[in-house]
């Protein structure tokens, strides 16, 4: 028929549109067809799929061993091509600690006690955290092949663990002032007397810095040293009231993230400089990149709390 078309009008420049137009009509009729024949059906690409989200943390070599073992004649590369073409990316797990039925209906709890806050009741507290900063490299662990949007799939987090070797950092943080208050490094086993050292050098002057005369709300968790006795007086003695937390809540804890950031950027740094790998560099390293935290960045992760604590309700 195109044969017919052009002999009966040679002359494109006659017709009512460009030749470009033309062009491009033809090319897609010729073209159609064209193209080298898929090595996989749609049967075979459902049995991928169901291997990559029976085991997402299995890396590309692992899967395609699984998939050829169901009878699929493919190459690795074709492997993880499909893997891309079904939405799936590898990217680094969320963690979330492990919770019983107990602990999930005390988070439920908790968070219904809670909603009702607003940005302001939230914006008084002072959120604080200790954290750790491994020395070594390549800790990170196994990646998980995740669709968008399947970042807190049950199947796609990875279960938190306690007691890393590390350099170990205590900060507060809050929406009021300049964010973030003055860190410090912990050098020896962290007990109720070591901490109220903690809470006497470093916290009362972080809250006078980020609060002044306002009133102020302290949030910590439920370590040992934390809940002692004898820390619970020291709170009395100084008039601090302080927010009650529960258990294996560290992802409803703002400052999480702010250590999320602050240990990439380090890394970013340390890898840079290769001679970073010493305790002390470290620190230096660390010290800088928390300095660069800004009070936007701690405003935001306040503003969450609403957010944080619906998405409690919801699940």
């Amino acid at each position: 028929m195109i044969g017919i078309l052009w002999a009966a009008q040679p002359d494109f420049r006659l017709l009512p549109i460009s030749l470009s137009l033309v062009h491009r009509g033809l090319e897609n009729v010729y073209s159609h067809g064209r193209g080298r024949k898929k090595c996989t059906s749609n049967r075979d690409n459902r049995t991928l799929e169901r291997i990559v989200k029976q085991n997402p943390f299995k890396n590309v070599g692992e899967t395609h061993k699984e998939w050829t073992a169901a009878g699929v004649s493919a190459s690795r590369i074709t492997t993880h091509r499909r893997m891309q073409d079904m939405g799936f990316s590898c990217r680094i797990p969320c963690i979330k600690p492990l919770l019983n039925k107990t602990q999930r209906q005390k988070r439920l709890a908790w968070a219904k006690d809670k909603k009702d806050w607003a940005s302001a009741e939230w914006s008084k507290l002072m959120f604080s955290d200790e954290s750790t900063f491994c020395i070594s490299f390549g800790n990170q662990g196994p990646k998980v092949w995740r669709k968008r949007g399947e970042a807190q799939n049950p199947h796609c987090l990875k279960s938190s663990v306690k007691f890393p070797q590390s350099v170990m950092v205590w900060g507060p943080k809050s929406s009021a002032g300049a964010g973030a208050g003055p860190q410090c490094f912990l050098r020896s086993k962290v007990n109720a007397a070591v901490y109220q050292e903690v809470l006497e050098h470093f916290m009362l002057p972080a809250a006078e810095q980020l609060y002044g005369d306002a009133d102020l709300i302290f949030q910590q968790d439920l370590a040992p040293a934390h809940s002692a006795k004898a820390t619970s007086t020291w709170f009395k003695d100084h008039g601090i009231p302080v927010l009650n937390w529960l258990a294996n809540l560290p992802d409803l804890n703002p400052i999480g993230k702010i250590y999320g950031v602050l240990y990439c950027e380090e890394e970013d740094a340390i890898h840079q400089t290769q001679q970073c790998r010493r305790a002390e560099c470290r620190r230096a390293t660390i010290r800088t990149t928390w300095a660069l935290i800004t009070p936007e960045q701690c405003h935001r992760l306040i503003d969450s709390m609403p957010r944080r604590i619906d998405d409690i309700q919801i699940l």
